[in-house]
C-alpha cells in the first residue's frame, strides 16, 4: 500500500462519518480514528511489520504477537540485575543464523560484552552489557519482538 492509497483511505473515512477503521493486510496495519465533533481526523498509527528476508527461519515462521512474559516473584530475583531492551525491535541471540549464540545461561560476561542483537528498521543493533557477572536467565525467546524497556536478561553481579 503506497502513500497515495493511504491518503485516499483517510479522506474516505473522514467523509463517511465512521468513528474508527482498522485495516490489516500482509505487512501493513492501519488504524484511522475520526472524532465526530467537528469531524477532525486523527491518525493513530501506520505500522509496517518487519520483513526478514535475510533469515530463512524467520520468513517461514508466521508473524505473531509479542509473548507474554510472566515475572518470577520479586524476592527471588531481587539480587539480580535486569538488563532491559533499549529499543523496540526483534530480539536475536545470534549474529546470524549460522553463527553461535552470544551468551547462554551460566555464561560469565564483562562490561561491554555483546549479549544479543535487536533489529529495528532493518538495522541490527548490538546490545552490550553495562555490568559484569553471570547470566542467570534469558527472558526472551530468539527471534521474538521486544518493546522498549522490556527485560531481556537476569545477571548475577557477584
Amino acid at each position: 500500500m503506497d502513500l497515495k492509497e493511504i491518503q485516499n483511505l483517510i479522506k474516505f473515512v473522514s467523509n463517511s462519518g465512521v468513528a474508527e477503521v482498522k485495516l490489516e493486510m500482509d505487512d501493513v496495519k492501519i488504524t484511522i480514528r475520526t472524532t465526530l465533533e467537528g469531524n477532525s481526523q486523527e491518525i493513530t498509527y501506520v505500522q509496517q511489520a518487519p520483513v526478514a528476508q535475510a533469515l530463512p527461519q524467520v520468513a517461514a515462521a508466521p508473524v505473531a504477537a509479542a509473548p507474554v512474559i510472566t515475572a518470577a516473584p520479586v524476592d527471588e530475583n531481587a539480587k539480580y540485575i535486569t538488563i532491559k531492551s533499549p529499543i523496540i525491535g526483534t530480539f536475536y541471540r545470534k549474529p546470524s543464523p549460522d553463527k553461535a549464540v552470544f551468551v547462554e545461561v551460566g555464561s560469565t560476561i564483562g562490561k561491554g560484552d555483546v549479549l544479543c542483537v535487536i533489529e529495528a528498521m532493518k538495522l541490527f543493533n548490538e546490545i552490550e552489557s553495562e555490568v559484569s557477572g553471570k547470566i542467570v536467565k534469558i527472558l526472551v525467546d530468539d527471534m521474538s519482538p521486544v518493546e522498549f524497556d522490556q527485560p531481556l536478561f537476569l545477571v548475577d553481579p557477584s
